[in-house]
């Protein structure tokens, strides 16, 4: 702790670093600011009544990655959301696209540029988006009918959307950390204390099977914590030599050096793609009319079919699991090309002992990619499952043969009662919640090290340690 506080000390010393951490946390405060700024003609309690209703669906984890806006569709509203889905659809185009596989190779010249293409996109994404949010306000009578309304709100919440990107940015280049990251981080962090209160209501009742089951909690909590933290810091280190060879007069060359592969090199987006995949059904439903009291109709019969398949579902559940994997395996190949790496290892006179240059060389990362994708889609699969199955329980009775049996058997168990129907709290001690709160601490705690190293002075890892962070 001693260390802690000296790091600290260390970062106000450092004029440069200073002046960076500071300027972070004031974009910060304008961002949450900006939270308790409502979009103009909202009736809020009809807002709370209709988001009583949909929170679960996808409009749910939308509310997660904009810190709590969208329930109460601040200017803020989608957050970061488009700019984070204009970033990932020009990220898969350098795939199908030569031009955009070319500027990528560009260098910083390139990256501008994607960057630009990033930012158009995203208002023409957020335009979209506002839109509909607009006609679903205006279908459950959160906001007023007529043209008026319609052209407000989207001009409202894209303008928030374009500024929160600016904060980002100015974050990102004037500050400490990665700017649209450190946003979703401060959203979820500032609804924790809505779910430690809970937390202190159930320990406050009386109830000592309540309080073991609060304690249980909070050690599951840490320890999934601590695991993330763990496969986080995995690397498999491919070695790598640099052949002699002359450049100019000069012999350059006979280096010894290693490629560092992370075990989970997707990060979180596989477990937002396949949130939003299972929610998406819900979240259509939500935007096209019909008459809930009909359930003789087709979109009645569709949306109760989809209700049934919620958190906790064993069938909902299986699926969940083998899309994050799907989305795991998709999305680093589009990350991570072994074909490409070899072939610019071959370009510099690199190799790796033992196999030859060229396709040897893609087949053999390729080998290791694959085993290193399989345990991280693993590892994402079970921090996404145990922390929602906690929270939801899982209905062991739609297990075939013995799930009628067994739930009984759990109901009437006392201390087992909670896994059917599960405890109960918020969605701030989710998977995917606790995935970005740990990868971004990381990543700007090692940004600070790095800084504080670089000027000599000691950081929070203390004797020259340095914490490899990573980006959500």
């Amino acid at each position: 702790m001693e260390k802690f506080f000296a790091a600290i000390r260390n970062i106000f010393n450092v004029p440069d670093l200073r002046r960076r951490v500071l300027f972070t946390l004031g974009l910060l405060a304008v961002y949450r600011i900006g939270g308790h700024v409502t979009a103009p003609g909202i009736n809020r309690e009809q807002l709370e009544r209709v988001w009583s209703e949909v929170g679960s669906t996808l409009l749910g984890v939308l509310d997660l990655f904009s810190g709590g806006n969208f329930s109460t569709i601040s200017v803020f509203a989608l957050g970061v959301t488009p700019y984070i889905t204009a970033s990932i659809i020009l990220q898969l185009m350098t795939v199908v696209s030569p031009q955009l596989k070319k500027l990528q190779e560009e260098g910083e010249v390139g990256r501008q540029k994607i960057n630009q293409w990033t930012r158009y996109l995203t208002v023409g994404l957020a335009a979209i988006q506002t839109s509909f949010v607009a006609r679903w306000l205006q279908s459950n009578g959160v906001g007023d009918p007529g043209w008026g309304f319609l052209l407000m709100t989207v001009l409202t919440l894209t303008t928030g959307t374009l500024f929160v990107m600016w904060l980002g940015e100015q974050i990102t280049e004037r500050g400490i950390g990665n700017g649209i990251s450190l946003l979703i981080f401060a959203g979820i962090i500032l609804g924790l204390p809505r779910g430690v209160q809970q937390v202190f209501e159930r320990v406050r009742g009386g109830d000592p099977l309540a309080t073991i089951g609060v304690l249980a909690m909070i050690a599951a909590v840490i320890g999934l914590i601590a695991f993330i933290v763990f496969v986080e810091l995995g690397r498999r280190k491919v070695p790598i030599s640099y052949a002699k060879r002359h450049v100019g007069k000069q012999l350059v060359g006979g280096q010894q050096t290693s490629m560092p592969l992370k075990v989970n090199m997707s990060g979180v987006i596989p477990v937002i793609f396949a949130s939003s995949v299972l929610a998406m059904p819900q979240t259509i439903m939500q935007f096209v009319r019909f008459d809930p009291n009909n359930p003789t109709s087709l979109q009645s019969r569709v949306y109760n079919f989809f209700s049934q398949f919620y958190g906790g579902d064993p069938y909902y559940e299986l699926i969940f699991i083998s899309l994050i994997i799907f989305f795991t395996f998709f999305y680093v190949t589009i990350i991570f090309n072994p074909e490409e790496v070899a072939d610019n290892l071959r370009k510099h006179g690199g190799f790796i002992p033992g196999t030859r240059p060229g396709r040897t060389t893609a087949e053999y990362l390729n080998g290791i990619l694959t085993r290193l994708t399989a345990v991280g889609a693993i590892y994402l699969a079970f921090v996404a499952l145990v922390p929602q199955i906690m929270l939801s329980g899982f209905k062991v009775g739609r297990l075939p043969f013995i799930g009628p049996s067994l739930d009984a058997f759990l109901s009437a168990t006392p201390g087992l009662s909670w896994i059917p129907t599960g405890m109960g709290y918020q969605f701030y001690f989710g998977g995917t919640s606790l995935l970005i709160i740990v990868g971004v601490a990381m990543d700007t705690v090692a940004q600070i090290e790095a800084q504080l190293v670089m000027r000599n002075y000691e950081g929070f890892l203390g004797g020259g340690s340095r914490l490899r962070g990573r980006r959500t």
